[in-house]
């Protein structure tokens, strides 16, 4: 297993197993304390484990966390999902730039996101199943979602979108969460 870091947004990792495959299927190592030790992370941080499956074309996001946020390791475990974080933290030296990761059940590569990033994915393939580790238990008055559509972000989804939440088709424009959040 590999950690990179990704250079579009900082504090962002990108962990790579490497699968064992032979006739049976395969067999990998998805979580690793020291390789995430490694990286400067705190592997004990994470309280809550939690997965979600999709449809195709399903879009979830651009979900983040109001108060200290939350950070989350993201691993398509089935499927094949496009996934996107954006770095909304002011202080950041990425401060609104974007990044876009493949994952797919295939690689179980995970995907690090830092408090303060907001992330999205949607479903490329029929069923798709995403795990998250996340290092806060969830507390939904702390829910806020950006329009996964915002011009500003002109995030280049795939697919047409077959569905979304109802909160997410009504989130707020980042022009707004950007105003809110400054008052």
């Amino acid at each position: 297993m590999k950690a990179t870091e990704v250079p579009q947004i900082a504090g962002v990792f990108l962990f790579e197993p490497t699968p064992y495959s032979d006739e049976r299927g395969f067999f990998c190592r998805t979580f690793d304390a020291e390789l995430i030790r490694s990286a400067g992370l705190d592997p004990d941080a994470f309280v809550q484990d939690s997965v979600s499956r999709s449809v195709g074309g399903v879009l979830r996001g651009l979900h983040l966390r109001s108060g200290a946020g939350e950070a989350k390791l993201v691993r398509c475990s089935y499927g094949e999902i496009f996934d996107v974080v954006v770095d909304l933290r002011p202080q950041s030296p990425t401060y609104l730039s974007q990044a876009h990761f493949e994952l797919s059940g295939a690689s179980q590569a995970s995907v690090y996101i830092p408090a303060g990033c907001a992330h999205g994915f949607q479903a490329l393939t029929a069923t798709a199943d995403t795990s998250y580790r996340i290092d806060r238990p969830h507390d939904p008055a702390e829910d806020v979602t950006i329009a996964h559509d915002d011009p500003d972000l002109a995030i280049p989804w795939p697919l047409p979108i077959t569905s979304m939440s109802v909160r997410d088709r009504e989130a707020q424009s980042l022009a707004v969460f950007l105003k809110q959040r400054e008052g």
